[in-house]
This record gives structure tokens, C-alpha cells and sequence, in this order.
């Protein structure tokens, strides 16, 4: 018999029903330590007053409008946002998903716009994850993600990161664009070389092609820049971002340049909720605050301090955890043990962490995680990786 929620997800047996910065209680008061911030999502922690101030004001005068009208917050997020990036633009979104869409609507009208109406193909990369949506799958384009969906959308060629023939040789007089995560998060938080994203724009600029860059998961301070591409020191002409922007308030954003966007005139795209005073009251709360002073490069310092216990850990528990990757507080442990091993053997120490592709688990704290907390982090993922190697014991014999 089906339950009453979608059975979609392998839900694991814990229900949450209070959180404060990085900890949460669950419905037995147990108290956990939160390394997986709502995948990505609650970069200043549960219950941030800063946030919760920024929500409760907003709340009390104004929820919904609709885009028919100008919304105040929105303006003012849209203000932040181009300031501070490449971008002219913006569009937003409720959610990642919705913001590739647009992306991938944005580039097709650019073309057809200026006269080129045949330039519609996208390359992806394999590994790639830009969401569920109709679009999103095809840009993936992995089995896992598109089985049993057909007919999937045309219109997307899928080459191997970092391999430079197979991407010019996708190139034809068709592709219009190519789509890349920075850092690919449920790939398995594999980065992508500066060198490869600045061969992308060189390329881009070659064959008049837009650049879209897909920071849903590696954008908004999660690295220590404020997005993952200036790392590279490569500017995109379209950049997706969701997940930290609204600090766990369903919020995300279609950046662009203004050549980029010249298609999308009046009537091209739209969103009932995107955009509400709601979202951006609490997107303009979370800009502010990871734009202060100090803010990245305290991030960039404690991704240090996290990284130099991580390696420890590794050294001390070498038939389970293999190595470390990432950037700032997007961090994977790539696993020897079964990465689910790892993360059920998470919750039995009261610590969460998220499994990823490559087996990998991601460590993707709040971003104002203190020194103490992330002690005590390293000290249950020990307490973890001990319980494996008990388990793995058992299994010898």
C-alpha cells in the first residue's frame, strides 16, 4: 500500500523537529551534529535569527503579489546579486530545478533571437547533476536519472570532464551552449580544473557560444569566493544558483549578462511564486550577511583548519575514509568502506553527512561552523569510521 508521501526518497529513520546553527534535535530529543545542511542549503544554520528576523518582518506585512507587480525585495536581492557578479539580470525561481530550466530557455532564445534559430544543442558533462525537471534529467543524462522518463528532451551532447577532444568534437554548427558545474556535488564533489573552465570560455568566445556555469550547489560563499567559478578566474554569460541564496527558504536565481538575456522579452518566461517578498526578504538577509567584511575569507580559514583534521582522520582510519576533496566547506571523503556504511554508521554517532556518486560522502556544513563544532565533527566521524571497521571485522570473519 502506498504512503500518503510519495515514496521517492529511502528516507532515513530520523524526524527532526527543532534546529539551532549547526545541530538539530530530532522528535526524542536525541541531538544531532549537521554536516549536510540541508544538502548545500542552510549556509548560516538552522534557525538563524538574522533569517528568522529577516522572514517574521516580511511575513507580517506582505506574503504574495505575484510578478504582475513590482516587488520591492526582489529589486533589491536582483541589486545584490548583479553588484556583486558577472551578471546584468536576473530571474527567480523557487528551486534549482526551475533556474536550469530558464537557463536552458534563455540560451535556445538568445540564438533564435539574433537570427539562429539552429542553434539549439547543449554539451554536458558526464558525472553532471542539474536536476529532475524534464530538462534537468536530459542534461544529466545518466540512466539512473532518465529511465523509464522517455521520450527524454533532445537536444543535449554528454562528453567526458576534462577531455578536450571529445568536447570539440561535440561542438558543431547546432550546439548553442556548454552547461558545467564548478565543482560537481552529486557527482561526488569532483572538482573541475581552472585550466579546463578557461579552455570552456576560450571556446565559448570561438564559436559563439554561451557559457553557463551551474552553482546550485557550489555557489553563494560555499568555496570561499562567493561563487565557485572565480576561482578559475572565468566569468560564465549564465549562471544558476539556488540552495544557499534563500539559507533554507525555497529560493533560487537564472543570472545572466545582458547579451546573454536579450530574448527574453516580455511574455518569454514567467513564475507565480519567484521572486515573492517572502524569499527575497530572507535572499537579501543571506547576501548581506556572507558579503561582510571577512565573512569568505573566514570561510576559506576554517575549510583550512577542517581539511588539516580531516587528512588525520584519514591516516588513522585508512581502510575506510581514502582521501579528501573539494573546495572551502564543500568537502568530500572519498571512502575504502561502503560510503552508505559510512553515513548510517554517521547516525549512529548523531552525525549527518551526505552520501554522494564515486563513493564519496559530502561534508557541507553551515558556513559560520565554529572551530569547536568542527572538532567535535571530526571526533564523531572517527567515532563513525570506528563502527565501520567493527562492522567490516564482523564480515572477515
Amino acid at each position: 500500500m502506498i504512503t500518503p508521501v510519495l515514496p521517492t526518497y529511502a528516507r532515513a529513520p530520523l524526524s527532526f523537529v527543532e534546529g539551532s546553527g549547526p545541530w538539530l534535535i530530532d522528535d526524542k530529543g536525541e541531538r544531532y551534529l549537521d554536516l549536510g545542511a540541508g544538502i548545500a542549503v542552510n549556509v548560516l544554520g538552522h534557525a538563524n535569527p538574522r533569517l528568522v528576523a529577516a522572514l517574521e518582518s516580511q511575513a507580517r506585512r506582505l506574503w504574495h503579489t505575484s510578478n504582475l507587480y513590482r516587488i520591492p525585495n526582489q529589486e533589491k536581492l536582483a541589486q545584490l546579486l548583479t553588484e556583486n557578479t558577472f551578471a546584468d539580470t536576473v530571474f527567480f525561481t523557487n528551486s534549482g530545478t526551475e533556474a536550469i530550466e530558464c537557463a536552458v530557455k534563455m540560451v535556445r532564445k538568445h540564438f533564435s533571437h539574433n537570427g539562429k534559430p539552429e542553434k539549439v544543442r547543449i554539451v554536458t558533462f558526464e558525472g553532471a547533476f542539474h536536476g529532475r525537471s524534464a530538462a534537468g534529467i536530459a542534461a544529466s543524462g545518466g540512466e539512473k536519472m532518465t529511465k523509464g522518463f522517455g521520450p527524454i528532451l533532445e537536444g543535449f551532447d554528454k562528453v567526458p570532464v576534462g577531455d578536450e577532444a571529445a568536447l570539440r568534437a561535440a561542438i558543431g554548427p547546432e550546439t548553442a551552449a556548454i552547461l558545467i558545474e564548478p565543482i560537481q556535488g552529486e557527482g561526488g564533489i569532483r572538482m573541475v580544473d581552472a585550466a579546463f573552465l578557461k579552455l570552456l570560455r576560450k571556446l565559448c568566445d570561438e564559436h559563439d557560444l554561451l557559457l553557463v556555469f551551474d552553482e546550485i550547489q557550489c555557489g553563494v560563499a560555499r568555496t570561499g569566493k562567493l561563487f565557485a567559478h572565480e576561482w578559475a578566474g572565468v566569468a560564465p554569460d549564465v549562471m544558476t544558483i539556488a540552495k544557499g541564496i534563500g539559507g533554507g527558504f525555497p529560493l533560487g536565481a537564472c543570472l545572466a549578462t545582458e547579451a546573454a538575456a536579450d530574448g527574453m522579452v516580455v511574455g518569454t518566461h514567467g513564475s507565480t511564486y519567484g521572486g515573492n517578498p517572502l524569499g527575497c526578504a530572507v535572499g537579501v538577509a543571506v547576501m548581506e550577511a556572507v558579503l561582510e567584511d571577512g565573512f569568505l575569507e573566514e570561510v576559506s580559514r576554517k575549510a583550512g583548519a577542517f581539511r588539516q583534521k580531516l587528512e588525520g582522520l584519514i591516516a588513522a582510519h585508512p581502510d575506510v575514509y581514502e582521501g579528501v576533496r573539494g573546495e572551502g566547506l564543500m568537502l568530500g571523503l572519498k571512502c575504502k568502506a561502503p560510503n552508505t556504511d559510512v553515513v548510517a554508521a554517521g547516525y549512529g554517532a548523531h552525525l549527518l553527512v551526505v552520501p554522494a556518486a564515486d563513493n564519496v560522502v559530502r561534508l557541507l556544513p553551515p558556513l559560520n561552523i565554529t572551530d569547536e563544532e568542527m572538532a567535535e565533527a571530526v571526533a564523531r566521524l572517527d567515532a563513525a569510521a570506528t563502527a565501520v571497521e567493527g562492522k567490516l571485522k564482523e564480515a572477515t570473519g
